[in-house]
């Protein structure tokens, strides 16, 4: 019963986050449009490429505190060493602070240095990075907090801190962005501004976040120090024992990380270097539309495995601390049941209706081009989400290294191969698409192969997978022939769009529905197979 109770709790908070991600993600895409439409395509191009430099910076500053600390504070709560995880989020408060400003030092000194010898064709991305400098020491201390309190088995207040973020974020970065384009219309380094102004946005959600969290730190803390008052549990690790522990334990995180971080560094990079005969604005116009039309479009689907990882990870944890394998293999096929089952509608869905979406959303890129980016690349949702959410529990079960030489492997066959295809066909953007694609098959492939090994986790692939798939073909087959029609009949996208995601909501929902109705009970009865 309490395993059950157990894995209901991780779907019930893995779910919360996810909804509260898909929501984020939603007004993301939403305040894009606008964002995307004022700065114009080269803006975004230099806009994406400053994020890619901000993201590594954020992975080797502080990326791995929230999975760190949320790790380390459940395992001692899982004991009752209250004062020890105390202890655990006092020293990662402190080396976050040292780590993002040292990284946010770094970036907005050498963002000049960054400009000049990496990203020659992108003039002008010294000024977001600017921008960008102070947000990762602010992101560095939100992480410490989210992790404190998914530590302890909630994920409502990263819910709600995500939510205050994202909508800080768009009212300024579209506002902002709207501010330096015209004020700076007539410097060639315009869409520089532009993209400055789009960043702006990131910083000042972040900062809102931050002060909600510690507000809630201030109401909320005084009730923990009851708990570790009241605890006959003394404090029986040391400072520096604890630096060591989280040092340990955030390494693997942050190398396992960086290795993907940098794998989108250099397809930027090679594809600029590599597109000979290609000017500077096309460079930045297509990694634009591969930024808007599949990075964000994806990543939508990608915050849910996020989300159900930053819940699956303490509950793996408590289960490690017992030794208990069969349960962690149970919430570990719970989850990915659960990831699957929204996964794989997104994945048919951007599949078939990728072009006039990305018609509809960003009027000022090529649709075609952002309906084959999607078409070649889609699949990468079901890849990257399985990769996900098996890192997270090898993490869990302290096998922190594992997933590095897994993401070693996979990065030794993405560059070569992205440089194969920019340089033996012309495929253009559509080789980093595949490239990207390429990333996350290996890294989960040779994650279950690790989990067999460790845990006997097999994955079960019918009820998973398979179902979920089904059903989402079914869904894709009458989604595009109802938005086909709807679009001959009134000759506008958004017409088309709005029926076919009625049918598309019925149809895999109904077609789900009635499985675990009716088939499922059939198949699943023994009675049926002693026939």
């Amino acid at each position: 019963m309490s395993d059950k109770r157990s894995i209901k709790t991780i779907i019930f908070h893995g779910g919360i986050l996810a909804m509260a991600g898909i929501l984020v993600r939603i007004i993301g895409l939403l305040y894009r449009i606008p964002m995307v439409n004022i700065i114009g395509a080269e803006a975004n191009g230099i806009y994406s490429a400053a994020f890619n430099v901000y993201n590594l910076m954020l992975v080797l500053s502080s990326y791995g505190l929230p999975m760190a600390v949320s790790k380390l504070v459940s395992a001692r709560i899982e004991n009752k060493k209250f004062k020890n995880a105390a202890a655990v989020f006092n020293m990662a408060m402190a080396i976050s602070m040292v780590t993002g400003g040292l990284a946010g030092l770094f970036m907005s000194l050498g963002a000049g240095w960054i400009e000049r010898t990496f990203y020659a064709k992108y003039a002008g991305i010294a000024l977001p990075l600017k921008v960008l400098a102070p947000t990762v020491f602010i992101v560095s201390m939100l992480g410490v907090f989210r992790g404190f309190y998914q530590g302890q088995g909630t994920t409502i207040p990263t819910a709600v801190s995500q939510i205050i973020e994202q909508i800080v974020n768009a009212i300024v970065s579209v506002a902002a962005g709207y501010i330096l384009m015209k004020k700076y219309i007539n410097s060639p380094k315009q869409s520089g501004w532009g993209a400055a102004g789009g960043t702006l946005g990131t910083c000042t959600g972040a900062a809102a976040a931050l002060v909600f969290l510690l507000v809630l730190f201030f109401v909320y803390y005084p009730r923990f120090q009851k708990k570790t008052r009241k605890s006959n549990k003394v404090l029986d690790e040391s400072y520096s024992s604890i630096f060591k522990i989280l040092v340990i334990t955030l390494i693997p995180i942050i190398i396992g990380q960086t290795f993907y971080q940098i794998s989108a560094m250099l397809d930027d990079m090679i594809y600029g270097k590599m597109m000979m005969g290609v000017s500077a604005k096309v460079v930045k116009t297509t990694m634009g539309n591969y930024s808007s039309s599949y990075v964000l479009l994806t990543s939508v689907v990608l915050g849910v495995a996020s989300a159900m990882s930053a819940s699956l990870l303490p509950s793996v944890v408590a289960s490690k601390q017992h030794g208990d394998f069969e349960t962690i293999n149970e919430k570990l096929k719970a989850t990915v049941k659960a990831n699957m089952f929204i996964a794989m509608p997104c994945f048919i869905g951007l599949f078939v209706l990728g072009e006039p979406i990305v018609a509809m959303l960003f009027s000022s890129y090529d649709s075609h081009q952002g309906g084959v980016m999607l078409k070649l690349g889609a699949v990468a949702v079901i890849f990257y989400t399985l990769a996900t959410v098996t890192t997270t529990t090898l993490q869990g079960i302290d096998k922190l290294n594992v997933p590095i030489y897994h993401n070693i492997v996979a990065l030794a066959v993405h560059i070569p191969l992205l440089i194969i295809l920019l340089k033996t066909t012309d495929l253009g953007i559509y080789a980093i698409v595949i490239g990207n694609a390429s990333f996350p098959i290996l890294v989960m492939l040779l994650n279950l192969i690790s989990l067999y090994k460790y845990t006997g986790y097999i994955q079960e692939i019918i009820q998973s997978i398979g179902v979920p798939f089904v059903c989402a073909l079914f869904m894709g087959i009458c989604t595009y022939g109802v938005y086909k029609l709807f679009f001959n009949i009134s000759g506008r996208v958004i017409i088309g769009l709005f029926f076919g995601f009625i049918i598309a909501a019925v149809t895999y929902f109904g077609s789900m529905f009635l499985y675990e109705k009716k088939l499922k009970p059939i198949i699943m009865n023994r009675d049926y197979y002693d026939d």
